[in-house]
């Protein structure tokens, strides 16, 4: 199921997502930082079914760990406290955050070997590619 996604993928294009964090409420300082820095996304699976998800830059690393279809509390890079689910849904893990009111969508598939991230707040779509390392 989401083994494809299984591996250490680094950031190779972004388009848009400084449109994006400010659609979520990120701050200018931070969307600074986040518009230069490119992480690298480690994805694995561990005993039951557990996915670590880890986004690590020389800015700072995130970690969620979850299980498909459970909801958990995620602490975001940016410091937002939401409630989070991924679903797999047509190949897709689709991660659904929540918070004061608001919702964003992120989805992750694989197409053509790479990983792409498409982000989404409300009118606001921000797209962000990876290559596996």
């Amino acid at each position: 199921m989401v083994e494809q996604f299984v591996g250490t993928w680094t950031l190779t294009a972004s388009e848009n997502f400084d449109e994006y964090m400010k659609a979520i409420g990120v701050g200018f300082a931070t969307r600074q930082m986040g518009n230069m820095v490119k992480p690298n996304l480690v994805i694995s699976v561990g005993d039951a079914g557990v996915i670590s998800m880890k986004s690590e830059s020389t800015f700072k690393t995130t970690e969620i760990k979850f299980k498909v279809n459970e909801e958990f509390d995620e602490t975001t890079a940016d410091g937002r406290e939401t409630k989070s689910t991924v679903t797999f849904e047509n190949g897709k893990l689709v991660q659904k955050q929540t918070w004061d009111g608001k919702t964003t969508t992120l989805e992750r598939e694989i197409q053509d070997g790479k990983l792409t991230a498409k982000c989404i707040m409300g009118e606001i779509v921000a797209m962000r590619t990876y290559e596996k390392v």
